[in-house]
């Protein structure tokens, strides 16, 4: 069993606050056809719940779900990216460990939440270009998986009638207001912000004041407000990083294993903690369940969070 992080919440000081996006309705009357994976990045549960830095973030674990025994699988960043929409094991994850950029030899042939039937869209903040496969500025590929799986058409746009405008699914962020918008929402969303953003290279105050602008064109949109959507954020890895290849699922005991998770849905009862052991798997396990898809490798296995967040 992981580190607990005993939870200490800091209320928003902003005046005019928006009401509590969660505990708004019943498991009964919800229908979830939607979840929003948003990754954030590099920051253990101690640096950020309870911190000064993050009111926007604590309000929202203080309104929601938290779970405070949560664990990344491995470090550097890109096995736990591979491994949490693939559910591969550890030991088939090596080729990931120097966070390299996709190519026949940093790949797999994986299935993937990617490829399970469903429609997706992953949401890249700062991509230079639909399905880069180059980091460029503050866009780094390691944070966006599909394109390391091989067997997996992301890059191959639909048409949307002959001849007409193509679809791509990999895409720059800005997509997701327009698809939030328009009803477009695919069933399951994958979105990274930049290397500031997601506080790899920025702040906690960063990461912070992004999700208090961004997180809440999901909350206050049609889909959310109709119980049709779930939301997940999560942190890929922890710090201090331990030595590459780092077992965080057979020893979660280290302090760079237990990163910050927090569960928004309107059947999410407000103020809902958890100290069960969860997982990446486990939150593949989850979003798999909420639409009906079969469990992929390490998810079926994994502890689910349905029960324990209402879903």
């Amino acid at each position: 069993m992981g580190l607990i992080v005993p939870v200490s919440l800091t209320e928003p000081s902003v005046a005019g606050a928006q009401p509590a996006p969660c505990g708004t309705m019943s498991l009964g009357s919800v229908d979830y056809q939607h979840v929003i994976w948003v990754w954030m990045e590099n920051k253990s549960a101690s640096e950020v719940i309870g911190s000064s830095q993050a009111p926007y973030i604590n309000s929202v674990a203080s309104e929601c779900g938290l779970a405070t025994n949560y664990h990344n699988l491995t470090h550097p960043s890109l096995p736990n990216y591979v491994g949490a929409t693939s559910g591969l094991p550890l030991s088939s994850l090596g080729q990931f460990l120097s966070d390299c950029s996709p190519s026949r030899r940093c790949s797999t042939t994986a299935a993937s939440i990617f490829s399970q039937g469903e429609t997706w869209t992953g949401y890249e903040e700062s991509i230079p270009k639909d399905c880069d496969k180059k980091n460029a500025g503050e866009y780094a590929v390691r944070h966006n998986p599909p394109p390391y799986f091989s067997k997996l058409p992301f890059c191959k746009p639909k048409k949307v009638v002959r001849h007409g405008s193509k679809i791509s699914d990999d895409v720059p962020y800005g997509e997701l207001a327009s698809d939030l918008a328009a009803n477009a929402l695919p069933d399951f969303s994958f979105v990274t912000p930049n290397l500031i953003d997601d506080m790899h290279d920025g702040t906690v105050a960063d990461g912070d004041a992004w999700l208090a602008d961004n997180l809440p064109t999901i909350l206050n949109s049609g889909e959310y407000q109709a119980g049709h959507v779930a939301v997940m954020i999560t942190w890929d890895e922890g710090e201090p990083e331990d030595p590459a290849g780092e077992n965080c699922v057979a020893d979660p005991s280290g302090a760079g294993c237990l990163v910050p998770t927090i569960i928004v849905s309107p059947s999410t009862r407000a103020g809902t903690t958890s100290a069960t052991f969860f997982d990446h798997y486990s939150l593949l396990r989850t979003t798999e369940s909420l639409l009906d898809l079969p469990l992929l490798g390490q998810a079926a296995t994994a502890p689910s969070m349905n029960s324990a967040f209402n879903l």
